[in-house]
């Protein structure tokens, strides 16, 4: 992998900032990375790891070569629309928003691009993730392989379906929050503060919790993966539908 690679970061919550640490252990340079965001809120703790930030999601585009949208899944069509004049054959987009479909992305973004959906988890952070990504219709062998060697630090990294990626959303993207051994050791934060940060409202995990909360833990943690992997589902049903509007 080339080290002079250039990557971009539109969003800058705890998945980007997961993936990012990972691409920091490799042998990327943190001036190689940039970051954007509406707000500063979460931007200081990339700019403390020498990432430069801006708010402004055309520059990051501009200046990158692998771009990963790491927004919520019902704010992905306004990015896309944003940043798609600045896309071209040069750039690999990565989505790692819950839901939001292949088909969906292409069709928000210009012809041919290369376009890869991933999934990651919250032990990115530590680098003790695992990761799935499947490649859209114009993403070849080589790219995924590039993918693969630029996140390799983040954890276990692999190539699937696109059908596996809402289940690996429901058992592993959400699964983690049902009980993260290693994060919570290594982290120093208080449990409460980590399954925070796990469950975006509205979004997978909280629904997998609240059924877990509401019967016994062996049932209720089949049922969890169930409600999560259908709430991946359901984003992506919504975003299809707002794309079509």
């Amino acid at each position: 992998m080339d080290p002079q690679l250039k990557i971009g970061f539109i969003g800058a919550g705890n998945m980007a900032f997961g993936i990012a640490k990972g691409i920091l252990a490799g042998n990327v340079l943190a001036v190689n990375i940039k970051v954007s965001a509406p707000s500063t809120r979460n931007l200081g703790r990339f700019q403390e790891l020498g990432i430069p930030a801006t708010h402004s999601n055309t520059e990051v585009v501009s200046g990158s070569d692998v771009v990963f949208v790491a927004v919520k899944p019902h704010v992905v069509p306004l990015v896309l629309n944003e940043i798609s004049q600045h896309v071209s054959d040069r750039h690999i987009i990565v989505s790692v928003a819950a839901g939001v479909t292949l088909a969906t992305l292409e069709e928000l973004l210009p012809k041919n691009t290369l376009v890869i959906r991933m999934m990651p988890n919250l032990p990115c952070l530590v680098q003790e993730g695992a990761l799935l990504f499947a490649r859209g219709s114009h993403a070849k062998q080589e790219d995924g392989a590039l993918l693969r060697s630029l996140l390799h630090r983040c954890g276990l990294v692999e190539e699937g379906p696109e059908a596996w990626i809402d289940i690996h959303t429901g058992l592993s993207g959400s699964g983690v929050a049902f009980g993260a051994g290693r994060l919570l050791r290594d982290s120093g934060k208080h449990p409460a503060q980590l399954r925070s940060e796990v469950c975006t409202p509205g979004g997978t995990t909280i629904y997998g919790l609240h059924t877990l909360e509401q019967g016994g833990v062996r049932a209720s943690t089949m049922s969890a993966v169930e409600s999560a992997t259908e709430r991946a589902r359901e984003l992506g049903r919504k975003s299809a539908a707002g794309c079509r509007k």
